[in-house]
């Protein structure tokens, strides 16, 4: 018995003694595990429809895939309001659009809030932001920056920098992913954790893809979607007077690539589309080789236009409209899809991979010809939906789908959270770590809050709120209407059955606008600020007017 208890601490010793050998030679010595690297990617107007992991009807994108493949894909993610800036502010904020300012494109945004890239600076991460911020040209919280002024151009862009103004020759997808490698690869303080906003122009209108997609897919032919010649009988005014359609608001040069000479010698165009001049501004940025590129394939758009539009009647001709949209706008996305590919084949090639977390998303949807629509704004699925794809090694498990109700109000604090930083007490959102990690018990939302405030404006949006859960969308139109829609999103996936008034869903109008007004009470928001804005917008409007009429 002795001889066992001698013999077990003999071991016992000897073993202490070997790990503290090990120990020091480096052996056995536990890893302390690094920051995670934070590449956020976001495109400009992408709608989750045209990327094969949620839909494959209209294109293949394999390299965006590839993060559903080996992360998680968002079947529920939304924003809070869809429009550019906004949803923009909402990301490197944390906070509602009535909380940072930027209710709509032209609203100033409230300099005194901490973006998301502050704080990440702030504790020990390098920051950087290349390609489309879409507000303001000196962003809080980065070291390093590149941004294309405004909206950019796809041809030959201009970038704001911490030197000065600068142009690129080029293609604007091409040019912000080779800035976004080179900065990863030659700049960054490769001692320190880096958060990387990779941001794209594309797809956003004017749609411009390269030559060579313009070339590949004019070529093709896309199917229809189902509610392409909707007539909006069994929903409000919101819908009817929207000004969005693709016969009667797509613009013959700026959106279908006719050139002026075409149009004036076709006009009167029916339906008449004031667009003169409106083919000129990104073909003009280009260079004479350039355009020798893109004549061949324009010129061809064109003949086919004079040769077949007098003949269609206004079905075809919002058919032919359909497909030239198409052509550019998935051109478009093509390029992104391959682009976003360089930067992951990069990222496995130089070892970063498994230390990064990426992100996929867009700043909202877009209608692709549902309801007959482009452009977004409402709070209908194709524009209040967006993509979402995140990657992070070691913590999601590849192939993995959620479809809970997250919006890109909760990015800042699931990156925080991620990162090990604590989150400032005045963010919004819920991070999506639980989620991530597969723990779906700790995810308690069940609703989400949408406000979209520009109108009147481009496109006539009427303003409106709502509450969306997985099962119901209600919403309130408001300013010069009072109208109220319910959609039962099981049972309606396109949303042209407006319920409010069914009998049969009295009940759930009940809870759902008790819900609305906790939801309204929760994050700030409240009738008193409904009308401010609009005081506010209104006398911008009158301004405008009042300018233009001395003009």
């Amino acid at each position: 018995m002795r001889n066992d208890v001698s013999r077990r601490n003999f071991l016992k010793v000897m073993g202490s003694a070997s790990a503290l050998t090990l120990m020091g030679c480096g052996i056995g010595k536990p890893k302390v595990k690094k920051q995670p690297n934070i590449l956020f990617i976001m495109s400009d107007d992408h709608a989750y429809q045209a990327i094969s992991s949620y839909s494959d009807k209209l294109i293949q994108t394999p390299h965006i895939d590839r993060l559903a493949k080996e992360g998680m894909l968002f079947t529920n993610a939304c924003v809070t309001n869809s429009i550019c800036a906004p949803s923009r502010a909402t990301i490197l904020t944390g906070k509602h659009c009535h909380i940072h300012g930027k209710i709509n494109n032209g609203s100033p945004f409230d300099d005194s809030q901490t973006t998301i890239m502050q704080i990440m600076q702030n504790n020990g991460y390098q920051t950087a932001m290349y390609g489309k911020l879409h507000f303001g040209n000196n962003p809080k919280g980065v070291d390093d920056f590149m941004i294309l002024p405004g909206q950019g151009n796809y041809i030959n862009p201009d970038f704001v920098t911490k030197e000065g103004r600068i142009r690129k020759e080029g293609y604007c997808t091409d040019i912000i992913t080779d800035l976004t490698i080179d900065w990863l690869d030659k700049k960054r303080d490769k001692d320190k954790p880096f958060m990387m906003m990779y941001l794209h122009k594309a797809p956003h209108r004017p749609w411009w893809p390269s030559p060579e997609k313009m070339a590949e897919f004019v070529e093709k032919k896309f199917p229809e979607p189902k509610t392409l010649f909707d007539d909006y009988k069994n929903r409000g005014s919101a819908a009817k007077s929207a000004e969005m359609n693709l016969l009667t608001h797509m613009k013959y040069g700026w959106d279908s690539k006719i050139r002026l000479e075409v149009i004036k010698e076709m006009s009167p165009l029916d339906p008449d589309v004031p667009d003169i001049g409106g083919f000129s501004g990104a073909y003009n940025r280009a260079s004479a080789e350039q355009k020798a590129k893109y004549d061949p394939i324009i010129d061809k758009i064109n003949e086919d236009f004079k040769t077949n539009w007098p003949k269609m009647n206004d079905k075809e001709k919002m058919q032919w409209k359909y497909q030239r949209y198409m052509q550019d706008y998935l051109g478009c996305i093509s390029s992104v899809d391959d682009n976003v590919g360089r930067v992951l084949d990069y990222l496995d090639d130089s070892g970063l991979a498994e230390n990064t977390i990426v992100i996929y998303t867009s700043d909202q949807g877009f209608y692709l010809g549902e309801h007959g629509w482009f452009d977004k704004r409402f709070i209908y699925d194709e524009s209040f939906k967006t993509p979402l794809l995140i990657r992070w090694p070691d913590k999601v498990k590849p192939g993995s789908v959620s479809d809970e109700m997250v919006q890109n109000l909760d990015f800042a604090q699931t990156i925080l959270e991620a990162a090990g930083i604590p989150e400032p007490d005045d963010m919004q959102g819920e991070s999506l770590v639980p989620l991530l990690e597969g723990k779906n018990d700790k995810w308690t939302r069940d609703a989400v809050y949408y406000h979209y405030y520009e109108y009147p404006a481009v496109h006539m949006v009427k303003r409106h709120y709502g509450i969306v859960t997985k099962e119901y969308k209600l919403v309130h139109f408001y300013y010069d209407v009072n109208e109220w829609e319910l959609y039962d999103r099981k049972k309606d996936t396109y949303e042209i059955n407006n319920v409010y008034d069914d009998p049969a869903y009295s009940e759930i109008v009940k809870e759902l606008k008790v819900k609305l007004t906790a939801l309204r009470k929760q994050y700030g928001d409240s009738k008193e600020l409904d009308q401010m804005f609009l005081k506010d917008d209104l006398k911008k409007i009158k301004e405008r007017q009042k300018k233009k009429r001395k003009s």
